[in-house]
Order: structure tokens, then sequence, then C-alpha cells
């Protein structure tokens, strides 16, 4: 193939078409676990992060949640991925080998909302949410019915198994946050006079994008690295679903998703699927109460 600029375009628009195929077959996950946010400007202020208010009977005028202002932000960040193209692969005509790697270019920019969520999901244990706790920890500071602070716990960190997670994604709030910026764009480097056509003879293809993740409510979520057993899962469903608000104000949440790593994958099917399992004495077998209670999400990325 002559190196021109018409050939040039072609062949541009032949690699996109196969990105943008890939990109959009590609299956993900993350949006059943965060909500997903457009964003306008460099950073996005999340104040509200702090309340969840409740319906009240109307007497006198109405009260005003102000929402108390956590400071709590999340910064869009750049991401990239480039390959390149021999020059002489387009001379020779056999372009049309790299085709796959733009499929997978594809696959990658599709995949990368997950990695992000799932690894910000998985990295809970350490890295602060609005209150300036971890997002999982065992001392969120929640006012009682009297007004004073109580520790509240999300977490139950002391065991030495793999991480594992029970969420409300039921809401239109979510316990995670996805912040997207700029949706992945598909780009070329191919003038002549580019650096890396003219110093190196390669064409150069890339994806960028910008994006990132952030936490919503703690109350949502809890985490657990002790061995997953029905009797730990329904601990984590019922720390969800007795978390109050301010006041003692009961959250109505309702755990719905048990989301675990791939090497959980085997006993947490079997937890939520199984007709039957042992009683407690394990001499007989009793209706399992776990069937259907929660849906399963096993990611790779935990």
């Amino acid at each position: 193939m002559l190196i021109t600029p018409a050939n040039l375009k072609t062949l541009f628009i032949g690699y996109k078409t196969a990105f943008v195929g890939t990109l959009g077959q590609a299956a993900s996950q993350y949006q059943q676990l965060a909500t997903v946010v457009p964003s306008t400007t460099g950073t996005e202020e999340y104040g509200w992060l702090g309340q969840m208010p409740g319906m009240r009977e109307w007497i006198a005028e109405r009260v005003v949640h102000g929402l108390e202002n956590h400071g709590y932000s999340i910064k869009n960040k750049p991401f990239e991925l480039t390959v390149a193209v021999p020059k002489t692969a387009i001379e020779d005509d056999t372009h049309g080998t790299y085709t796959p790697l733009m499929q997978e270019l594809g696959r990658s920019a599709a995949a990368h909302p997950d990695e992000l969520t799932f690894g910000l999901l998985k990295d809970g244990v350490s890295v602060k949410c609005y209150d300036g706790k971890p997002f999982f920890a065992a001392n969120h500071p929640v006012k009682n019915a009297q007004g004073k602070l109580e520790s509240v716990a999300n977490a139950d960190l002391g065991g030495n198994g793999p991480l594992w997670f029970v969420l409300d994604t039921s809401r239109a709030i979510k316990p995670l946050i996805f912040q997207d910026r700029k949706k992945p764009n598909f780009v070329a480097m191919t003038a002549e006079t580019d650096p890396n056509v003219y110093s190196k003879a390669q064409f150069e293809y890339g994806v960028d994008s910008r994006c990132n993740v952030g936490f919503g409510f703690w109350q949502m979520a809890f985490a657990s690295n002790q061995p997953l057993n029905a009797d730990n899962v329904w601990a984590a469903i019922n720390a969800i679903e007795q978390c109050k608000g301010d006041g003692g104000r009961p959250l109505g949440l309702r755990a719905t998703t048990l989301v675990v790593p791939t090497s959980l994958q085997r006993v947490a099917n079997k937890l939520l699927t199984a007709e039957l399992v042992p009683n407690a004495d394990g001499t007989a077998t009793e209706s399992n109460d776990l069937k259907d209670r929660l849906k399963s999400l096993v990611s790779p990325w935990l």
C-alpha cells in the first residue's frame, strides 16, 4: 500500500471500526455497583455525601435538608493506551494482521471502568471516604437518637481470607461513584512529520479517556475477609439492613449483591443456589435460606 493521506485515512477508519466494535460489545459490570456521574470539570465536589434524607410529616414550614458538606471531591485522571504499527507493515500490505490488536484496544478500554471500580472497592479497607474514615471501617461516626456520636462498623476484617462484599445496589445512588469526564477516544499519529513516523518509522494508534472513581455511601456496603459461609453472609446482610442514619432513623437499605473474587465464585454459587444445606449439627439437611436472597457478582479485579 502506498503511504498517502487517503490510504492512511482509510486505514484509520478500518482500525477505528475494529476498536469501536469491540468497545461496544465487551461486557462490563461497574454500573452494577457504581453510580455513573457525568463530569464537566477537572474535579467534581460531592458535598451532599453525608445524609440520606427521609420523608417527614409536613407540619408548618418545610424542614430544608442542607446536606452537611463533607468536602469530598473526585479529581478526574487521564488514561491512555497506545500501540504501534510498523511503516513497513503498511507498505507491504500486512496491516490487516494488526486489526486484532485494535480490537484488543477496544476490549481494554471497555474493561477499564471495571478495573478502576472493583480496584477501589478492594482498596476501601484503607482509602478514606467522605467522613474521613476508610470506606470499610469499624468506627464510622453516626449520631444516635439522643444526638451522641456512636461508632458503626461496615466491615469484619478479623479473618485472613480473600475479601468479599455485600452491597445494596438497588438505589439510584450506589455504593461507589464512577465519574465520566471523557469517554474512550480512538486517535492516531500518522503524519510523515510526526516524531514517531519520522524517527521510528512506525504509526501509532491509541485510546485516551478521562475519568475516576470514588466512594458513595459506606452504609450501603459491607466487607469481610472471614470465611464465606452462610452465617457470615447473614451478618453482613444484617449490618446493612439494620443501619441507621443520624438521629437513629432507619435507612431502609436492602442488601442485594454478593461480590466475590474468582477464587470464591464456586463457594458463592453454592451459597446462593443450593436448595438444601446441612443443618447446624450436620446430621440432616434443611432449606437454604440464602437461596436467591442475593445475586452473585464475580470480578477478576478483586
